[in-house]
Order: C-alpha cells, then structure tokens, then sequence
C-alpha cells in the first residue's frame, strides 16, 4: 500500500476560487491520515505560492475562510507544499515572495524522479 502522495496542481486556475478547494482539502486529509503529502503547484496555481495571492482568494464567494487559511490547516496537517522553478520567472517572483508554507523550489526533474522511482507514491493532478 502507498504512503506518499503527490498532488500535482497545474491546470487549477487561481481565478476560478471553486477548483483551488478540492486539491487543498484532500492533502490535508491525505496527512491527517498520517500520509506524506506533497502539493506541487506549477504553471498558474504557482501564484498560490506567492505572498497576498492565496489570501485574495475563496473557494466560496463571500466565505471568510480564505485560500490561504485552507494552505495554512493543510500545512499544520503536515502537508508540504512546493513551488515550480519556472513560476519564478513568470510570475516575476524571488525566494522572498514565497509564502511560509512553501517547502521551497522544485523542477520538473523532482516531480518525475519521485513519482518513477518510488513505488509507495500515488499521485492526485488537478
């Protein structure tokens, strides 16, 4: 049985609040369950990564529970997350610019290397 997963956000748009839930949500429950859990956030869903984005954002309109809050219980749950190296240079950010609760920096070498060569990996994409 697995006991690490990987949930790859890379077409879940931050413009649309509704599809950053899901993903979220179920890495907090993944490591609440005593899973390891990884978010990687690439391409659009990078700009979660980024100071203030995250904190804009709600899954519901007029909840006052923001994105940022489900980032944060999903992190205290143990969930880590990590931002794409080219988000970088597209979003225009720096190390600095990242929130807390991001893990740090991770290529596209990362991704591949964890999900071929460890077999107790699943892996979740939104």
């Amino acid at each position: 049985m697995a006991s690490k997963l990987v949930i790859v956000m890379a077409n879940t748009d931050p413009r649309n609040g509704e599809e950053l839930g899901a993903p979220i949500f179920q890495a907090s429950v993944a490591a609440a369950m005593e899973y390891e859990v990884e978010v990687i956030c690439t391409a659009t869903s990078g700009q979660l990564m980024k100071k203030g984005v995250a904190e804009k954002l709600h899954v519901k309109p007029g909840s006052p529970k923001s994105v940022y809050d489900f980032i944060k219980e999903a992190h205290e749950a143990g969930a880590k997350f990590y931002c794409c190296s080219p988000n970088l240079d597209l979003f225009d950010m720096t190390k600095d610019d990242l929130i807390p609760e991001c893990e740090g920096i991770v290529g596209g070498a990362h991704l591949i290397e964890r999900i071929m060569e460890d077999d107790e990996v699943r892996v979740l994409t939104y």
